[in-house]
């Protein structure tokens, strides 16, 4: 059975990758608008205010790829530190799951980021979109320069026939929830307390890569999975919930992942080595998403394969007594 925060994509989700040209089925929509990287709680309000705001509508999101933040350090001829939570396949299934029917995964480049203010409320919210009402956060900018705030948006969509609701930013313990946050907590080893300001447990998903099959060899097959583009939890060793997504073997497992650069081996490109529970069967190109439960343990490099084979076994241990718990 699938878990909880990882329930079937939903079939009605549509994805569209321009505001032009998009046939009357695609128009229409109440949506919430930001880059959602993450999909946290903060998100998910702003997502429920255009559910409120028009429920006889479909419900759209408006996000953008790349990431303005990538698109601009190009511009500036740097390369971007990786920083993102999820990718854009994982990002849309999570929307999907949250009753999301219609994404608008707007292209971000020299149109969008040359659009003033009223350019893009008119343009592409009013006549591409045809939208009825948009939520964003109440620090939103928009428009060239970033230029537009929440007041700026509230009045334009007075002029031209759409609602606007700005929502505050939603607490999650002692702080506000936000992307930073959760990438720090993540960073820091603290899975718990992202999944906290996420509303959901944070998860790295992606293909099942060919390795050097070492895992195998020692008794513990892995699925290997890339990180790139990706902002890098701590490095270590993780208890984890894994779905598999698609293949034959569709279904939900628990397990524990290595994350990080293989010091025993001596290589330095971070991925994510997951071993299944109780798992028997190939899941090369399978699509996984491994969601990080509790860190056990930094990477080290063992005196032999000996001692390295006990810590496995000793960490399987420690993951399965965790993940029975929950």
């Amino acid at each position: 059975m699938p878990t909880a925060d990882h329930a079937p994509q939903n079939p009605v989700l549509h994805i569209h990758r321009d505001w032009r040209g998009l046939p009357a089925s695609a128009r229409g929509a109440t949506v919430a608008m930001g880059n959602f990287d993450g999909v946290h709680v903060g998100h998910r309000a702003v997502i429920d205010a255009a559910r409120r705001a028009c429920p006889d509508r479909p419900l759209g999101v408006i996000t953008f790829e790349p990431h303005p933040r990538e698109y601009f350090a190009a511009e500036r001829g740097e390369a971007a530190a990786p920083f993102r939570l999820m990718n854009a396949r994982s990002r849309a299934n999570r929307l999907g799951r949250l009753g999301v029917e219609q994404l608008y995964e707007l292209p971000f480049g020299p149109v969008l980021a040359g659009l003033t203010p009223e350019g893009f409320a008119r343009d592409v919210l009013a006549q591409g979109l045809g939208v009825a009402h948009v939520a964003i956060g109440a620090d939103f900018r928009f428009g060239r320069g970033r230029a537009g705030d929440a007041a700026a948006l509230a009045a334009l969509g007075r002029e031209m026939g759409f609602g606007v609701t700005a929502v505050p930013m939603v607490g999650a313990g002692t702080g506000a929830a936000s992307s930073t946050a959760i990438r720090a907590a993540l960073a820091e080893g603290r899975p718990r307390d992202a999944e906290r300001m996420l509303g959901h447990w944070h998860r790295i998903e992606g293909p099942v890569l060919h390795g050097a099959k070492r895992g195998r060899e020692l008794g513990y097959p892995t699925a290997n999975m890339a990180l790139d583009g990706l902002a890098l939890p701590r490095l270590g060793v993780y208890a984890v919930l894994v779905d598999v997504l698609t293949g034959p073997h569709k279904g939900s497992y628990r397990g524990v992942a290595s994350l990080g650069v293989r010091p025993m081996f001596g290589e330095n490109t971070p991925n994510i080595e997951t071993y299944l529970f109780d798992f028997a069967g190939d899941l090369y190109d399978a699509q996984l998403s491994v969601a990080l439960v509790d860190w056990l343990r930094p990477e080290v490099r063992f005196d032999g394969l000996d001692a390295l084979v006990a810590q496995m076994r000793a960490d399987e241990a420690q993951a399965r007594a965790i993940l029975t718990a929950l």
